[in-house]
């Protein structure tokens, strides 16, 4: 399963309050960091971690770029019922995503 790729309209018509945990990679399609950091989290999903993925690009994304107050890419912040919980700017390893992604199920 891949990541899907979301825009803004789309991520903010989402009715995932009360719907569980979500990922959502900020990123820029010139950024090599991000394409690293994407490839990083195929390789999380494969090991089927119970969070669905989400990528967007953020310069497509200015409300949530604002109100998130998202300062660089790639950033993954993490979801869950609909709230924002954590902000992740540095991927550093799949281990750490995965453990990352796997807390509290």
């Amino acid at each position: 399963m891949a990541i899907y790729e979301i825009e803004e309209d789309e991520w903010l018509r989402l009715a995932r309050i009360g719907n569980g945990k979500d990922a959502l990679l900020f990123s820029s399609p010139f950024c090599g960091t991000c394409k690293v950091a994407e490839r990083m989290l195929d390789i999380v999903q494969a090991a089927e971690v119970p969070t669905t993925m989400y990528k967007i690009n953020i310069n497509y994304a200015p409300k949530l770029r604002e109100a998130w107050k998202i300062t660089s890419v790639p950033c993954l912040v993490l979801v869950k019922n609909g709230e924002p919980q954590r902000f992740e700017y540095a991927m550093r390893s799949v281990d750490y995503l995965y453990k990352l992604l796997k807390e509290d199920e």
